[in-house]
């Protein structure tokens, strides 16, 4: 399997169930496949770690970077 292919699946499982986050998303897969999630971290595609940093920037688990004040 690839990134590309990964990123299909998780973005099919947050659209089947609906109000889950991309991590929770993630996680049902390996739970599912019986896999651990630190080996899958290698198939997530840069686009999909950039949703997963805007859903942990709008819950404040992680800073917001990047905007210089105007």
């Amino acid at each position: 399997m690839n990134s590309k292919e990964f990123s299909l699946i998780v973005e099919q499982i947050k659209k089947e169930k609906t109000g889950i986050s991309y991590m929770d998303a993630i996680l049902h897969y390996c739970e599912e496949h019986k896999i651990e999630p630190d080996t899958v971290g290698k198939l997530i595609s840069k686009p999909l770690k950039e949703k997963i940093s805007v859903e942990a920037q709008s819950l404040n688990l992680i800073r917001k970077t990047g905007a210089l004040p105007l």
